[in-house]
């Protein structure tokens, strides 16, 4: 008898949990068919680009997937832009380096030419009251030979007092070669990085304080850039996790006309190999004035 009402109690308990929990505040939704939105009440957070884009009017050799663009503040700012007439290879936030050497030829995936990631397949797709996980499976490819497997996996936080945190898992290994990386010569670009939309008023700050010029390769835990987008202020900060890979902070490419980069391995060189995969962390964070 005790034993039943035991029972009884903990499903009527369980009827309650669950009749009171709430919805998630995510969904997913296929913007076009090359690219899916996340969406935070009905508003969109931002889009993964999966198929392979080009914008009108744009030679066909910067034709490129798996990037973030548009990426919204929490007011719906747009913060990112693809296909800038200055640097037309330049796509949203985005993870690519310029010297990548594979079967002893060098491509440069930063600028789209010889070696394209593409997309694979999804890993994730889920939503929960606190969050929303997207995780894809990419390639590496040189013609049909993919060179590198590559998983992206971002979680997407709620926005709280005009701010909302993504974290960014990526994921690199060698298939069955060796794949050598490298940033850009002298400047040591390459790694993780985002190109903002147009805008005015803007500034750059890092852990050391307000950036009045451009540089390369000084190291530092964060950078972020606020402007007025549009009439409206807003503005995205990169953290560089202190567990990636490299001695110290990361050093950055910081530009006025609108980029930010975590440079990673720099003006080093690093080796992917199949079993050994390189794993780099990132924390963004969007802001806005209202």
């Amino acid at each position: 008898m005790r034993l039943r009402t035991a029972l009884v109690l903990a499903a009527a308990c369980m009827l309650l949990m669950l009749g009171c929990s709430r919805p998630s505040p995510f969904a997913f939704r296929d913007a076009t068919p090359e690219t899916l939105e996340i969406l935070e009440a009905g508003k969109p957070v931002l889009a993964y680009n999966h198929g392979m884009i080009l914008k009108e009017g744009v030679e066909e050799r910067y034709r490129r997937s798996s990037y973030l663009h548009p990426l919204y503040a929490p007011d719906g700012t747009v913060l990112t832009d693809d296909f800038p007439k200055d640097h037309y290879h330049h796509r949203g936030a985005a993870w690519a380096w310029p010297i990548v050497t594979f079967l002893g030829e060098t491509h440069d995936v930063w600028a789209v030419q010889g070696m394209h990631q593409r997309f694979v397949r999804w890993v994730d797709r889920s939503t929960a009251t606190d969050r929303a996980v997207l995780a894809v499976e990419n390639g590496w490819f040189v013609g049909d030979r993919k060179a590198v497997a590559e998983t992206v996996e971002l979680t997407v936080h709620p926005a709280q007092d005009n701010r909302r945190h993504i974290d960014v898992v990526l994921r690199f290994e060698a298939v069955d070669e060796p794949v050598k990386l490298a940033g850009r010569e002298q400047k040591g670009y390459g790694g993780f990085g985002i190109r903002f939309a147009p805008r005015t008023d803007t500034g750059i700050r890092t852990d050391a304080g307000i950036e009045e010029k451009d540089s390369d390769m000084v190291p530092h835990t964060w950078a972020e850039l606020e402007a007025t987008f549009e009439g409206r202020r807003a503005g995205l900060r990169i953290e560089d996790d202190p567990a990636n890979p490299g001695a110290g902070p990361v050093g950055w490419c910081l530009r006025h006309y609108g980029y930010l980069a975590a440079n990673y391995p720099g003006l080093s060189e690093i080796t992917l190999e199949p079993g050994k995969p390189l794993v780099l962390r990132y924390r963004l964070t969007v802001f806005s004035a209202t």
